[in-house]
């Protein structure tokens, strides 16, 4: 299930960042997320790479949404601090705001949830553990 949890999130990380670049009152510099170049690259960036990951093994996209799960949570983390919830650069470089940093928030903690749940039967379907069903004798 980790995944599928990888393609779907990659998905709506490269929506997200092909968006960033069209003026929209959502995603934009102006809109409710405000976000730059930068912030629209790193989207694409996280995409791309969960997007492959996605394809490749459930071991590998585990610790895709692992990583980035705790990747956006230090985001969100540092977002609250460094520009609350006002606007500013993050870092001094990518471009967010208090609406980006709660998004971030849950990003991460849904990431890191999948990643972290994905290998422990929550997510993955069956364990191997159990047995299969017996088969008839002849």
């Amino acid at each position: 299930m980790a995944k599928k949890w990888c393609m779907v999130f990659g998905i709506i990380f490269l929506v997200l960042g092909v968006l960033g670049f069209i003026p929209n009152p959502l995603i934009s510099m102006d809109g409710l997320f405000q976000v730059d170049a930068v912030h629209n690259i790193i989207h694409l960036i996280t995409g791309l790479v969960l997007v492959y990951a996605g394809k490749k093994s459930a071991g590998g996209a585990t610790t895709a949404l692992k990583v980035f799960g705790i990747i956006y949570l230090v985001i969100a983390i540092l977002g609250f601090l460094m520009i609350g919830g006002g606007s500013g650069d993050l870092l001094g470089f990518i471009g967010m705001n208090g609406v980006d940093n709660w998004l971030h928030l849950i990003l991460g903690l849904l990431l890191a949830w999948g990643g972290f749940k994905g290998g422990k039967g929550g997510m993955s379907g069956p364990s191997m553990a159990t047995p299969p069903p017996s088969q008839p004798t002849m």
